[in-house]
């Protein structure tokens, strides 16, 4: 018989009619997952942010049937399981190329850190109890009704990310749950932090060394886009988080200057960009993050706009602005960004919003001449060369981008003269 405990004791809304639970791979996935004894449930982050009027991108379900009758089931049905994570309980069912974590309910009967041993169980209570946060421990069915085993809808409402049970036990059970914590808090804490939570995670911040440098860097990019993100990574600061996770003293200043420019300019929020003004001082300070964080090569390339750029500064001049374009090409924007940051400026100033919108309404030229066309001059070799092609550039630049190419071999010719 399945358990319902106090499931039902939520003063929660109804989520019938929601989007996406009448889409036809929900209730396709819902409809092989049912029978005598088997009860399936969306949980977590669907039915969260299903209650904030929040988008809804992932659906995890949770059930009362094993990983073995899960497949089967939903093979049955017509469609693919993959037992992506089955010694955990986990496998994932795709239905029209949309996947679904499916995971059975469980309880803990030893804890060890990440690695709890677990059985199953057929109680949503139990099930609920292992979870993080109170807010992520709210279930709801096909029908949209909503379960609450450990009244996590009044915290949810409240805007409290509190953790389930004890907060030093959910912590030291995974130490991530530490960022978690204050990434949370950043997407849908009202307030000040659960003081409970807060004492924990700086108690046991230590922790977060033995966290593996992806998981940490991935929980960073979230804080880093967060809707407080601002207030998420100044409380980082503040409590000895982030310079042992950054492992240099971060610019507070500059990261909080972008987010309101970004904001006030209806701009996404970009992780690897709002990184780069909170981390980066110096060139050596690109590569320490990068090491610390695990970062790819792409996000290595924006990270290392965070060194001043001397193309940018002087900006919002036109000239300027063109000149810095025409050198940073696809860079100009997040280098004009972090130069905004940078000088201070209002987030609606007008002239470095002009500067920002340039690549809408002015295309950077090529240069008209090559290496081949000052080799034929004869005369140069070698740096030679290269050197005269850098100083014709840059007249070209400076006269606005209107010298000719006709102009700019006269100019090679004399140049070359006066070498002789």
């Amino acid at each position: 018989m399945i358990a319902h405990d106090r499931e039902c004791r939520s003063e929660a809304p109804s989520l019938a009619g929601a989007e996406w639970l009448k889409r036809r791979e929900t209730s396709a996935v819902f409809g092989a997952l049912r029978g005598d004894r088997i009860e399936t449930r969306a949980v977590g982050g669907a039915v969260r942010n299903a209650l904030l009027g929040l988008p809804v991108t992932e659906i995890d379900l949770a059930t009362t049937a094993e990983p073995g009758e899960v497949m089967a089931l939903a093979e049955r049905a017509g469609l693919k399981a993959v037992p992506t994570g089955i010694d955990h309980g986990t496998v994932t069912v795709i239905a029209n190329g949309l996947p679904f974590e499916v995971t059975t309910l469980r309880r803990d009967v030893e804890t060890f850190g990440r690695h709890a041993k677990i059985a199953y169980t057929t109680s949503w209570e139990e099930d609920a109890k292992r979870r993080d946060f109170t807010l992520n421990a709210l279930y709801a069915d096909r029908d949209g009704k909503v379960f609450d085993p450990l009244g996590g809808y009044g915290d949810l409402a409240a805007g409290r990310v509190r953790f389930i049970g004890d907060a030093e036990a959910r912590i030291k059970e995974d130490f991530l749950r530490i960022l978690r914590f204050f990434r949370f808090h950043a997407y849908y804490g009202r307030g000040e932090m659960d003081e409970a939570g807060l004492k924990a995670a700086v108690k046991l911040r230590a922790g977060l060394e033995q966290l593996s440098a992806e998981r940490v860097a991935g929980e960073m990019r979230r804080i880093l886009v967060a809707p407080q993100a601002a207030r998420g990574v100044e409380a980082l600061y503040d409590y000895g988080l982030l310079t042992f996770v950054l492992g240099g003293v971060p610019r507070l200043g500059r990261f909080e200057r972008l987010v309101a420019i970004e904001e006030a300019n209806g701009l996404a929020a970009d992780a690897s960009l709002r990184l780069a003004a909170l981390a980066v001082f110096v060139e050596e300070d690109v590569a320490r993050v990068a090491l610390r964080l695990r970062l790819s090569n792409a996000e290595q390339a924006v990270l290392a706009l965070g060194v001043r750029q001397v193309a940018t500064a002087g900006l919002p001049d036109e000239a300027a602005a063109k000149s810095a374009l025409y050198r940073l090409g696809q860079n100009y924007r997040p280098a004009l960004l972090l130069a905004w940051a940078d000088a201070g400026a209002s987030p609606d100033d007008a002239e470095w919003r002009g500067a920002l919108a340039l690549p809408e309404r002015w295309q950077a030229p090529c240069f008209p001449i090559g290496g081949d066309d000052v080799i034929a001059l004869g005369e140069l070799k070698g740096p030679e060369i290269g050197e005269l092609l850098e100083v014709l550039e840059q007249e070209w630049i400076t006269s606005g981008f209107t010298l000719g190419r006709d102009q700019l071999l006269a100019k090679a010719r004399a140049l070359v003269a006066t070498r002789r």
